[in-house]
């Protein structure tokens, strides 16, 4: 059932909006979540420190693809709320052709860049063999991945987000079986589990390339469409796109800038902080879901011309980003030893003390991304995005420096100490921005 953004409680529509968002993401972890901790249970700590090394930098991309989608879905929002199904679905095409080409650019890129890179990024020689090995099978599913992520993003401005959730279900699902199968039964190590995403994303994919198309029928016929592709909205919706491209990707980009400095404490660190870094990502997925529903809740109600709606919104934001903060906190801080077990033999002593360490520090600050999160959301979904885009450049730019800075004199706690410091400065520029009001009056449809 679609979930009505103009009208009604604002609180309960951006709830039971961002709840299929959220169960759709930690699905999405749980995905990519599998290859850690089956590779690190059936094949052993090297081979988790491998494709530890490798997250880093597939999930920039991943997080490219989700906020290229993101960026790219605000028009449709919009061009949905003032009810332009034709200029809608134009916005939608030319999205999917845009992503299309850029995502076989960078599977050419990363092909040829990812040798580079690991050694750029000190990966311990142990597990270069098979880091490189994991990303390039990685890579040569790109365009499934970036399609995938576009066409959620595209379900989700049309309201229907709980079409990507059953999606993400079924290929979750779909990847742990494959797993098993290729790591367990045909003993393929960390290739297997690379295999496995793969092939679960391009069946997703196409599937959901089919929804779509069916959906699409509800507005109209193919030749309401006003064009195919329109040069003018790929203008505006990049320059929509590139700043929740960067916004999305803070977390990834700075992982991936800081990997250097936990690589070079060795594997079995580097083995902790990938664990700790798989549960910090599902720990997220409430506040960035949230953030993404207010972006679309914005975008639909300035099309609608109710920009007071969208504040009360906001307001509604807060309550239930706080209430998840503190549930996460309540969860972490009870269960932390055995969830950092999950992931690693319980022999793996320097590597548990990593990830312990580093998630009964980082449980008590997940609110602060959370608000940054939501107040990026307005300004994203309202199109206004120079100063948004400028916040989260400055909290990029803290966690490198401080990590950077600070571990030689206080060892890798600097990494995560550094994430914190980020989330706040990000948010209070944001939220400075959001009480000039500007963006109210930027619409851009």
């Amino acid at each position: 059932m679609k979930q009505d953004m103009l009208n009604g409680n604002p609180g309960r529509s951006l709830f039971f909006f961002a709840l299929p968002m959220i169960m759709g993401n930690l699905f999405q972890q749980f995905y990519n979540m599998a290859d850690t901790i089956i590779v690190g249970k059936f094949v052993g700590e090297d081979a988790l420190a491998a494709v530890g090394a490798s997250y880093s930098l597939t999930t920039v991309f991943i997080m490219v693809a989700i906020g290229g989608g993101i960026g790219a879905s605000v028009l449709t929002s919009q061009y949905l709320g003032a009810g332009d199904h034709g200029r809608m679905k134009t916005s939608i095409n030319t999205a999917l052709f845009t992503f299309l080409g850029l995502s076989i650019f960078l599977t050419i890129v990363g092909l040829m860049a990812n040798p580079t890179i690991l050694r750029l990024l000190k990966t311990p020689d142990n597990i270069m063999d098979d880091s490189l090995l994991y990303l390039q099978i990685y890579f040569l599913g790109m365009p499934f991945l970036f399609m995938y992520n576009i066409l959620a993003s595209t379900f989700n401005a049309l309201g229907e987000s709980k079409i990507p959730l059953y999606l993400l279900i079924f290929s979750s699902i779909l990847n742990v079986f494959l797993d098993l199968f290729m790591i367990c039964t045909l003993h393929m190590g960390v290739a297997g589990a690379a295999i496995a995403t793969v092939a679960a994303q391009g069946i997703s994919a196409v599937i959901s390339f089919a929804v779509l198309r069916k959906r699409l029928k509800a507005y109209g016929t193919e030749k309401d469409c006003v064009r195919q592709y329109d040069r003018g909205m790929l203008w505006t919706g990049t320059k929509i796109a590139v700043p929740s491209i960067v916004q999305q990707s803070i977390v990834s980009i700075g992982m991936l800038l800081v990997q250097s400095v936990v690589n070079s404490f060795g594997s079995s660190v580097l083995a902790g902080y990938s664990a700790g870094m798989r549960i910090e990502s599902i720990c997220i997925v409430p506040m960035i879901a949230a953030g993404n529903a207010m972006s679309t809740f914005t975008a639909q109600n300035l099309g609608a011309k109710q920009p007071e709606r969208v504040k009360q919104g906001y307001r509604s934001a807060y309550v239930i980003v706080i209430g998840f903060a503190v549930i996460i906190w309540a969860i972490l801080s009870a269960f932390h030893d055995p969830i950092v077990l999950a992931f690693m033999d319980s022999d793996s002593a320097a590597a548990f003390a990593t990830g312990n360490a580093y998630l009964t520090f980082i449980c008590w600050f997940f609110a602060f991304i959370g608000f940054k999160a939501i107040t990026d959301g307005v300004l994203r979904g309202a199109g206004d995005v120079g100063v948004y885009m400028a916040a989260n450049l400055t909290n990029l730019g803290l966690r490198v420096f401080v990590a950077n800075y600070f571990a030689p004199i206080i060892g890798v706690a600097a990494v995560w100490y550094a994430v914190p410091i980020g989330w706040a400065v990000n948010f209070l520029i944001s939220f400075a921005w959001f009480l000039t009001g500007r963006w109210s009056r930027k619409v851009l449809t």
